[in-house]
């Protein structure tokens, strides 16, 4: 081989890598609108929602790609097994702290089941779970982690770019500069942990100051986590979930990872399952339940999920983390209980 030619195959060679080079240097520099996929994202905005161009490109421009928030969604808490999960949010503290925020909001969680039929202890337990009562409310932009998400985790791309869109037209509608505001790695924001499209569609003024404050404002975080169940399906008074025996090999037949229920407890009975005890009087053969099994360290046990459980897992899909919000409110509200007799 000459070096004339030599010096041409090294030449195309730095062309045919040109494409993949570029946006390698994009992603490692962050710099989001030399993309064209954003660019086209930026012309939806601009037509759709009417944003002014230049404004939403120096925007984009300032969002940062974050390898800590792709390593932080390819290992979420939910894919431990239940014996691993549950102690991380079912604690001495983390129910200590439940009941001094059930006791310090008291009124406002009363109003809240008044108005949306959804008990203080699950509005307090999803309050604790998701941020440990205000405490945690997350370390990323939330701009850099949908920008992020939305560009560059091809296997949820399309909801993350959603998020993107709903966070341009939240804070847009909240008046809240977008640079400002810090969440998850998810996006999540506030005390709730809301995402961008149910905090444009569930958070509600329950202060009745004029503004949806879910980061300082207590009275209107309570108020829409309760609105968020309510318009999910929450069944004021009915059963959430029942921890079962199972016999035999039939059952494994209808363990559903799909949380919502569609066998009546009289179907499901029929696979081997019976209850530890007497069948719970809130607990009808007709209601409809899924069957759920955890792992724990020396085997498995078996838990019944009723349309209340599926409603929890509309803030995330996971068994887990619902029986982890199930269990500690179950435990919030004995506590609270007790506390109340030794009152009397």
């Amino acid at each position: 081989m000459t070096v004339s030619h030599l010096y041409k195959t090294a030449a195309l060679a730095a062309l045919l890598l040109l494409p993949f080079l570029s946006t390698s240097s994009i992603a490692a520099s962050g710099d989001f609108t030399q993309r064209a996929e954003v660019q086209q994202f930026i012309d939806m905005m601009v037509s759709k929602h009417q944003f002014e161009r230049a404004s939403l490109t120096q925007l984009l421009a300032e969002a940062k790609l974050k390898e800590g928030i792709i390593k932080a969604i390819s290992r979420p808490y939910e894919s431990k097994p239940w014996y691993k999960y549950r102690p991380i949010f079912v604690t001495k503290k983390r129910i200590k702290r439940g009941l001094k925020f059930w006791q310090d909001n008291h009124a406002t969680l009363v109003r809240a089941e008044e108005q949306y039929g959804v008990p203080p202890e699950i509005i307090t337990a999803i309050i604790g779970v998701e941020s440990f009562y205000g405490r945690h409310k997350g370390r990323y932009r939330v701009l850099d982690a949908l920008t992020t998400l939305g560009f560059d985790y091809p296997r949820r791309s399309k909801f993350f770019r959603s998020e993107l869109k709903h966070y341009l037209l939240m804070t847009r509608e909240e008046q809240i500069d977008p640079l400002s505001v810090k969440g998850s790695y998810a996006g999540a924001m506030g005390t709730p942990q809301f995402i961008a499209s149910s905090y444009r569609e569930y958070a509600v003024d329950f202060s009745d100051d004029g503004k949806r404050d879910l980061w300082h404002n207590m009275d209107d975080v309570i108020g829409s986590v309760a609105n968020y169940f309510r318009r999910h399906g929450w069944q004021h008074g009915a059963p959430i979930a029942s921890q079962v025996n199972t016999s035999g090999e039939d059952f494994k037949k209808i363990l559903n990872k799909r949380l919502k229920p569609k066998m009546t407890l009289a179907q499901i009975k029929t696979h081997g399952i019976t209850f530890d005890n007497e069948q719970p009087n809130n607990v009808p053969n007709t209601i409809k339940a899924t069957l759920i099994e955890l792992q724990n360290r020396s085997g498995t046990e078996h838990w019944l999920g009723y349309q209340n459980f599926y409603v929890i897992s509309r803030y995330n899909h996971s068994a887990l983390y619902s029986m982890a919000v199930f269990q500690l409110a179950t435990e919030l509200r004995k506590q609270h209980n007790d506390a109340a007799e030794e009152l009397n």
